[in-house]
């Protein structure tokens, strides 16, 4: 799973990266990313639920993603 601190800078930047969430995942709706809110766990949840993933490809799926973002900050 990634750092804490990534996505604690994540989360504190969430509305900055609601574009790059849809552009990823496609099939969250806006009320998804926003229930979300920058909560790792919840977009896990939301991921496994849209595509029905196990747990394993959603954590790798997601650090791979966070580790992507690194250039933004």
């Amino acid at each position: 799973m990634q750092n804490d601190g990534l996505w604690n800078q994540i989360s504190g930047k969430w509305k900055q990266f609601t574009g790059d969430v849809r552009a990823k995942w496609g099939d969250l709706t806006d009320d998804d990313v926003e229930q979300i809110a920058g909560q790792r766990d919840k977009l896990a949840g939301k991921l496994q639920e849209r595509y029905g993933r196990t747990q394993q490809e959603i954590d790798h799926e997601i650090d791979d993603w966070a580790t992507s973002l690194k250039s933004k900050f």
